[in-house]
């Protein structure tokens, strides 16, 4: 079986943007730490839900298709437990779900105001 190759942040990002985007995650904004001080990360990418099932749903499909597409696990996971805040580590890419109600109240994008952020549009609909 031939090993595949770990694919770059903007590959990676681009593959955990479409999963959010099949599983109808909402307010997709994709931020850009590499140029700011004392990051974490080269990148955050931050979505919202309306319920738990859907946060934990779009965090589950994240996980899987980056395992199937890429064959990389998310090197830390926390937050399936209450399903209000998952956070999915993959060193070069954190990726936050929120209930939109915890994703106000922490307002994660403002205290990142220096990074470049990035809107995501939602996706066209198919009719």
């Amino acid at each position: 079986m031939k090993n595949k190759q770990e694919p770059g942040p903007e590959l990676l990002g681009k593959t955990i943007i479409n999963c959010i985007q099949e599983k109808k995650g909402q307010n997709i904004v994709h931020i850009d730490l590499s140029k700011t001080d004392n990051s974490v990360c080269e990148f955050f990418i931050i979505t919202q839900a309306d319920s738990s099932t859907q946060v934990r749903a779009i965090a589950k499909h994240i996980e899987e298709s980056t395992k199937a597409r890429h064959g990389i696990k998310a090197l830390h996971a926390e937050g399936y437990d209450n399903a209000q805040w998952i956070l999915l580590d993959y060193n070069s890419i954190v990726v936050h779900v929120f209930l939109d109600h915890i994703r106000e109240y922490y307002k994660l994008e403002e205290l990142w105001a220096d990074a470049e952020i990035e809107m995501i549009p939602e996706p066209e609909a198919d009719f």
